[in-house]
């Protein structure tokens, strides 16, 4: 009986060894599934590195950094002189006046090359009062640039290298970015050289936050430091989607919350400045506000929507045309107007000599008048058009 036991033991034993094995198959060969179904180990192999590449922008910033550049400028500042240099007393004992010492100051920044002609896209503040320009190419090479134009309004400028056959950006859709979508930064933080950070969309259109007179911000998480204003907000594609502009910091670096100027935006502005040196605006001569929840109980509006005309410029066009203060502007040549933000976006869109229809709102009443746009004058930082 104990070896009948002893040889069903065995034989049990071995069956279990040969199903392990016949199991053990199916993981060495995928190509072996008891389902039917074939995988190959190449197979295998390509989606193992597909799925390491989704969590990888190095192909973007591939294409996009050979056409980030650093900029470097310096400037002749005079420094403040002491107050004793003009007493006469001190002027008795040493005989002369002595000026003021000249000294020069340095500032850093970046910049996107827009075109294979040598032009350079940046922001005006990076490049404001210097009279000398160097820009360093992702190569090492360095070259002397100049302005080309300038606008303190929405704080961009257009440089020109003697160079040409640059690699140019491709400049990405007009509002083809979303909230959530990924982007890259690219610049030169406090002067270490070139970089790249990567974040996400975290809202488009920021407005009223005092930087530039007209605001439609990308907000962005990405990190950008002072050294990255001027330079490429681009998407997972390489493509151009904004210039890194300012960032919301109470220390000085980065806190997540940095802002950029839509490529839509940038790229009418710098097509101005290539072609005409400058940028022309609309301007009617008003003073306008948003209407709060409190102006509309005030005024007895019947909702925010719209701009209130805070102020008309005496012997202006709005003036001549027949507006006044306490008048709300709906339309402009059948276009809402939201808030003031939006208006004055829709004036500055006006050729100087074009005349624009307006719908008011007076006293609760539908008023249609005619008003001739003039060249828009510098204001920056001023809510008046």
């Amino acid at each position: 009986m104990r070896k009948h036991w002893l040889v069903f033991s065995q034989i049990v034993a071995a069956v279990v060894l040969v199903l392990a094995a016949v199991a053990g198959l199916g993981w060495l060969f995928p190509g072996l599934m008891p389902n039917g179904t074939k995988i190959s180990i190449r197979e295998i192999a390509q989606t193992g590195q597909a799925q390491r590449a989704a969590g990888t922008y190095a192909e973007a910033a591939k294409r996009a950094l050979p056409s980030v550049v650093n900029i470097f400028t310096s400037k002749e500042v005079r420094l403040p002189r002491s107050p004793f240099m003009d007493d006469p007393m001190f002027q008795r004992f040493f005989g002369f006046r002595p000026e003021s010492q000249a000294q020069r100051v340095t500032n850093l920044g970046s910049g996107v090359i827009v075109s294979d002609q040598g032009y350079i896209l940046t922001n005006q503040h990076v490049v404001e009062a210097a009279d000398e320009i160097q820009v360093t190419l992702a190569d090492g090479r360095s070259l002397p640039a100049k302005v080309v134009g300038t606008d303190p309004e929405t704080d961009l400028a257009v440089l020109k290298v003697q160079q040409a056959g640059l690699p140019a950006i491709t400049f990405a859709k007009p509002d083809s970015l979303q909230v959530g979508d990924v982007v890259l930064a690219i610049g030169n933080p406090f002067g270490v050289g070139q970089a790249v950070t990567m974040g996400i969309v975290s809202a488009l259109g920021r407005s009223h936050l005092g930087i530039n007179t007209f605001e439609s911000f990308i907000q962005t998480d990405a990190a950008i430091n002072p050294g990255n204003s001027g330079g490429a907000l681009i998407d997972i594609s390489g493509n151009l989607v904004g210039i890194n502009s300012a960032i919301y910091s109470r220390s000085g670096g980065n806190m997540g919350i940095g802002f950029a100027i839509p490529v839509s935006i940038a790229r009418q502005i710098m097509e101005q400045i290539i072609t005409t040196g400058g940028v022309t605006r609309g301007w009617i001569g008003i003073e306008v506000q948003d209407i709060t929840p409190e102006v509309a109980e005030s005024f007895a509006l019947p909702s925010t929507q719209g701009a209130l005309i805070a102020g008309v410029l005496r012997g202006g066009p709005a003036d001549r045309a027949g507006i006044r203060p306490g008048d709300v502007l709906v339309k402009v040549n059948g276009k809402a107007v939201t808030d003031s933000t939006t208006l004055l976006g829709l004036i500055a869109a006006l050729s100087p000599g074009q005349t624009a229809n307006l719908e008011i709102q007076r006293r609760q009443q539908p008023l249609q008048l005619r008003v001739q746009a003039e060249k828009r004058p510098l204001m920056r930082r001023q809510a008046q058009e």
